[in-house]
């Protein structure tokens, strides 16, 4: 268990997150063709050899989940995604489950699927170089839900799961994202994930997970997309951070925020806001382990063309380095604006 809990702290490491490349090939697919991306597996090798292979991302980056398919693509130089990671000190993870389904007898509501044959699959990757995995539970809100069903079925999943990942040696990553869709308040969100949480951990301890060798990959406490009026970065700020001290046990790694489809500056904006607003300390590290608001400009600007390959690698680079910026509680708008400069030349 030692190996374990010292790859969970180097993913933890100072000023350093997570890049989340895990996107399926559906949900991939959808993003290329946002930006006019032809939908093909070449498309998608061309886009993630980009992220891999942008210039000082290790500064800034510790660690990088993949989608099985990425793990076997090469560059087109034949180097495989995976090595070149390794050899510039990212250390490779890998998404483990089989997406969210209907949850029987449970309308609207969703169970995430891929236990079966979820030990053999962790004992291929463990040989392939995977330090971790990661496996995302969805759980929506709505005036009658989440139903008590749909959050204990999704506790149990997450942590089998992560009893697994442990025996194969490998560092659990632990999604439970209650998502931002709808018009539910701040305080409505907090209680929601405030219960998720207590929910995974009560199993996390019956299913025997060692938490110093996992990590927490929880949403923020946001307001519904359409709820009214918008919640100041403060007010997320010290939702978020009671959520987490009344739930997440001392003992836990670290927590690793996903971005849940905030724009990819107010994701910064609130990260930095928690760790000024925790001085002077929390019991675990917080992180990131941002997708689309770590890729998406860098998507944007690539637009399928690698003569813009360049500048999407710097805009990666960037949003990158904005996030370890937040946190030490460094990011604002100057650092923003004096990146930004920095892109277009």
């Amino acid at each position: 268990m030692s190996v374990l809990i010292a790859t969970a702290q180097t993913l933890l490491a100072s000023g350093k997150g997570l890049l989340a490349m895990d996107e399926s090939v559906g949900t991939c697919n959808r993003r290329l063709a946002e930006t006019g991306i032809a939908q093909t597996e070449e498309s998608r090798r061309r886009y993630r050899e980009l992220l891999v292979t942008t210039p000082g991302l290790s500064e800034f980056v510790s660690g990088a989940i993949l989608f099985d398919e990425t793990l076997h693509q090469r560059t087109q130089d034949g180097v495989p995604m995976a090595d070149v990671l390794h050899a510039a000190g990212i250390l490779v993870g890998i998404k483990v489950d089989a997406g969210a389904q209907a949850l029987a007898g449970h309308a609207g509501e969703r169970i995430t699927e891929g236990l079966d044959g979820l030990r053999e699959r962790l004992v291929r990757y463990a040989s392939l170089g995977v330090r971790f995995a990661k496996w995302r539970a969805v759980l929506a809100i709505t005036d009658g839900l989440p139903s008590r069903a749909c959050v204990e079925a999704n506790a149990h999943a997450l942590a089998r799961y992560a009893a697994l990942c442990q025996e194969a040696q490998l560092v659990p990553i632990v999604e439970p994202e209650v998502l931002m869709e709808g018009g539910h308040t701040l305080a409505r969100c907090g209680e929601v994930t405030t219960e998720v949480l207590y929910r995974v951990f009560a199993q996390l301890r019956l299913q025997g997970v060692t938490l110093e060798a996992m990590i927490l990959k929880p949403n923020m406490v946001l307001a519904g997309q359409s709820c009214t009026p918008p919640v100041s970065l403060d007010e997320v700020a010290d939702a978020t951070l009671s959520c987490l001290r009344r739930a997440v046990p001392a003992a836990v790694a670290g927590v690793a925020f996903l971005s849940g489809g905030q724009a990819s500056e107010l994701a910064t904006a609130r990260l930095n806001a928690m760790h000024l607003r925790a001085r002077p300390g929390l019991p675990w590290p917080l992180s990131f382990s941002f997708a689309r608001a770590l890729q998406e400009p860098a998507l944007r600007l690539w637009a399928g063309d690698d003569a813009n390959r360049v500048v999407a690698q710097r805009a990666l680079l960037h949003r990158a380095r904005c996030n370890a910026a937040a946190l030490r509680g460094d990011y604002g708008d100057a650092r923003e604006n004096v990146e930004e400069e920095g892109l277009s030349t």
